[in-house]
């Protein structure tokens, strides 16, 4: 039954991982235009620091209530549709108040946040923020209808009109500007850069959602407000986890500006950025992994098999991030074109952030037991925890070593609440993990990650052959140990 329950996970991880994936190689497609046309690694720093300001709204405006929706819609199925409902006007309302406020004070924040030349960057990107919070809850029917298929179709609908209005914006108007002049001129302003790529976000973002309508009105509209209150109060210590848990991805990108402020603080921030990018292949997986595990935790909850299952799950997640990590080291020759050749000076950083993914998705593993045993306000002070690491990490280090400071900030903060999370829950759901195997795996990984280190040869082409030696033989023990060729679909016909 646990072997059943691991295929149908990693079926639908495929699935999620389709749309998470594409969504986040629209960064690695992005950066490389972004580090190529735009004027400088200040721009891009730009960029980097209001999309960070984005991300950690866009976790305060859904306020938990997708983990809530996931929750109450489980625990009464014949109740779901209210269930979903009332989380859908309760996420309405708050986003269509934060995009009306965000649009009458874009100025005032605009001056806050040091842009005061551009406060229409503030007015689309609340916009932006306010659309994407409330298409959150449709995202989440999705998810728990089982319909992974929809959820990728809709999320490849947005990347791809991203994908090509950030084209057309950055790369066709130009050329049709300096060509054909008369066919642009009327709308398209060739001094305003940067900002095209928030103009781009909205228009994508917009016809996004239009795509969910049919998704949005699939149930009667109803309101519960006793059952509001019932959902609030799961979600909102998830809301604190959530805000906590976005700060510690972001906030490093939020201080940057004001521990290193000015044109030098603004083009660091650019390079740190782009470089980050190149580690998003783990967090691409992990993403992927979330969504398809969160649903799953709350279905399996009253299996007999589920402590086995989510053992399991996590054995085969850091199994997974481990090889991701060394694919990524391993092959950084040909990983760090992806950017501008002047941002290759940072790309210290990207072992250092992919680490510190691996124990961020280690620690969303580990979230199940206090989002089962309903003991979320664990959660919350863990991220806290995190949260003031990253915080005094980023104050002391970032004035002395910049991005790098930035960097193992993060590291210490996931490794802290890594640990925490794992003590606390073996003491309130204990789960037998294989820490013998996974100990195995992270000191191969290791070992092979510090061998690589010494093999520097003159002949890049060299370089990568003898690393490849070095991938093979992680991938010879994963078959060999856990991952069997007859135990893949396809490939298995070709094996006994």
């Amino acid at each position: 039954m646990a072997e059943k329950q691991m295929k149908k996970l990693a079926q639908e991880t495929a699935i999620y991982g389709v749309s998470s994936i594409l969504g986040k190689f629209l960064n690695w497609l992005l950066v490389p235009l972004y580090t190529y046309i735009l004027d400088s690694s200040a721009d891009y720093g730009v960029v980097t620091n209001l999309y960070s300001w984005t991300a950690l709204l866009l976790v305060i405006l859904t306020y938990g209530m997708e983990t809530g929706f996931f929750r109450f819609a489980n625990k009464n199925k014949e109740n779901a549709d209210q269930v979903y409902s009332t989380t859908l006007i309760s996420v309405g309302v708050t986003s269509l108040i934060f995009g009306i406020i965000c649009i009458i004070f874009d100025q005032q924040l605009a001056n806050f946040l040091g842009y005061d030349q551009y406060p229409e960057y503030i007015s689309m990107l609340g916009v932006v923020v306010a659309i994407d919070a409330f298409a959150s809850i449709p995202f989440a029917y999705l998810r728990y209808a089982n319909r992974p298929i929809k959820f990728a179709a809709v999320k490849f609908l947005y990347i791809s009109l991203n994908i090509i209005f950030n084209l057309f914006f950055l790369v066709g108007c130009p050329w049709l500007m300096k060509h054909f002049p008369a066919t642009i001129d009327w709308f398209y302003n060739p001094h305003y850069g940067v900002g095209y790529v928030f103009v781009a976000n909205i228009l994508s973002t917009t016809i996004q959602t239009l795509a969910l309508l049919p998704y949005i009105f699939k149930v009667k509209f109803n309101f519960d407000f006793a059952l509001l209150k019932k959902v609030l109060r799961y979600s909102l210590p998830l809301l604190v986890l959530g805000v906590a848990g976005i700060m510690n991805q972001t906030l490093d990108k939020i201080l940057f500006p004001m521990l290193k402020p000015g044109l030098e603080g603004a083009s660091e921030l650019g390079i740190y950025g782009a470089t980050s990018k190149i580690a998003m292949v783990m967090l691409m997986f992990t993403q992927a992994f979330r969504y398809a595990y969160e649903p799953f935790i709350f279905a399996q909850n009253k299996d007999k098999d589920s402590m086995s299952s989510y053992a399991d799950a996590m054995k085969f997640f850091i199994i997974f991030s481990l090889l991701i990590f060394l694919g990524m080291i391993l092959y950084m020759d040909i990983f760090k074109y992806i950017i501008q050749r002047d941002y290759w000076i940072g790309l210290n950083v990207v072992p250092i952030v992919l680490v510190s993914f691996i124990f961020q998705g280690i620690f969303f593993n580990l979230s199940l037991w206090y989002k089962l045993t309903d003991k979320t306000m664990y959660g919350a002070w863990f991220s806290i925890i995190g949260t003031i690491i990253i915080v005094v990490g980023n104050v002391l280090l970032v004035p002395h070593f910049s991005y790098t400071g930035s960097a193992w900030a993060a590291f210490a903060c996931y490794f802290v609440i890594m640990l925490i999370s794992y003590y606390f829950g073996q003491k309130y759901m204990p789960i037998k993990y294989d820490l013998k195997t996974i100990g195995l795996y992270t000191g191969v990984t290791i070992i092979l990650y510090l061998i690589s280190l010494f093999i520097n040869t003159p002949y890049t082409i060299v370089n990568i052959a003898l690393k490849t030696v070095l991938m093979i033989s992680f991938l010879v023990l994963l078959v060999k140990r856990d991952f069997p060729l007859r135990s893949i679909p396809y490939v298995n016909r070709f094996f006994k």
